[in-house]
């Protein structure tokens, strides 16, 4: 406590060895603080006018670079003379021969873009004497031919074109016919900038029917997707005028007697997602020109919306109305299988 007091005019604690003469006495750093009192101003005035010259000599400097830059600017450059102009000869270029439709191609590519097999597997073809060119059996490798020329596979021509399939999803108000004299709107009006090959449609729907509708330069496949033998699936949304009842459904099922002939559904359902008994989902195979329609109508229903949802087992997923897309080589090849 003695200690304390004695200490108590002390702001703060200090260190040891702690002695206030010996600080008094104690030699500056450097010299510039030997100097006294009076002439320290003195310095500091002089240092700053010394400054003040540096600054004005610096803006000097930039006024006359300034000066230069201004005067050699682009702007105001000037040319005691014209600059030469020398007369050259045009050069003369050949004309770009133009790409005929006969240019010749390899033979086993020709086959390869017919869609029959690869290029390897025409080889093979060539080598067993399987394919003919003009009538006569080729069996060299290494013959080209060009599109004037028939080349026959096993009896049938083969066509040099590259194999294209589209799938749309076709909007009301259009038919599908390729020309109409009638000047109406066609499906080929939608799908005319999709590829440079000449595609046709793959069946037909009525000009109110929407969904799916399948393009194609393939004859075999539209040969294939049209006959009823082969039993390409067809699924269709159908919206009625007014409820239809289990006994009508039945009858659709086992069958109705039309101007045609006999045709009936291959299944008819309710849609559950509407929860209403006039819009139910229809499956059938058969191609009949308005099939769907007259069917009801045998039965005294007037159906109000058509919509295909499902055609050979393609459906319309992520494919807006008047959108069409190419189909996947997955696709192309499930299509083949049938």
């Amino acid at each position: 406590m003695e200690r304390r007091n004695e200490n108590r005019d002390w702001k703060r604690p200090q260190k040891a060895g702690f002695n206030k003469e010996k600080r008094e006495e104690r030699k500056p750093f450097s010299r510039k603080f030997e100097r006294n009192a009076e002439e320290a101003p003195r310095e500091f005035k002089r240092k700053r006018v010394n400054s003040f010259e540096k600054a004005e000599k610096f803006s000097d400097k930039k006024s006359r670079f300034s000066e230069k830059r201004d005067r050699f600017s682009r702007k105001e450059r000037t040319f005691d003379r014209e600059p030469k102009r020398f007369d050259r000869e045009p050069k003369q270029y050949s004309e770009k021969p133009k790409q005929s439709f006969d240019k010749e191609i390899r033979l086993n590519r020709f086959i390869a873009n017919s869609g029959v097999c690869s290029r390897r597997e025409a080889d093979v073809l060539i080598a067993s004497g399987a394919v003919t060119v003009n009538g006569k059996v080729v069996t060299q490798m290494g013959v080209k031919v060009s599109t004037s020329d028939v080349v026959c596979y096993d009896g049938e021509r083969l066509s040099h074109e590259k194999k294209v399939y589209l799938l749309l999803n076709k909007p009301k108000g259009f038919i599908t016919t390729l020309d109409d004299p009638q000047e109406r709107k066609t499906v080929m009006s939608l799908v005319e900038k999709a590829c440079k090959e000449r595609i046709y449609p793959v069946g037909r729907l009525d000009r109110n029917t929407t969904g799916l509708l399948l393009f194609t330069n393939d004859g075999d496949m539209t040969k294939k997707l049209t006959h009823p033998s082969f039993g390409a699936r067809k699924i269709y949304h159908v919206e009625l005028d007014k409820p239809i009842t289990k006994n009508d459904m039945q009858s659709l099922l086992d069958g109705i007697e039309l101007e045609d002939g006999f045709t009936r559904f291959d299944d008819i359902q309710f849609v559950e997602y509407y929860n209403d008994k006039r819009v139910v989902g229809v499956e059938l195979h058969s191609g009949k020109n308005r099939i769907v329609r007259r069917m009801f109508e045998a039965l005294g229903y007037y159906v109000e919306k058509l919509d295909r949802v499902s055609f050979a087992g393609l459906t319309k997923k992520d494919l807006p109305r008047g959108r069409c897309r190419f189909l996947t080589e997955k696709e192309i090849n499930f299509l083949k299988m049938l």
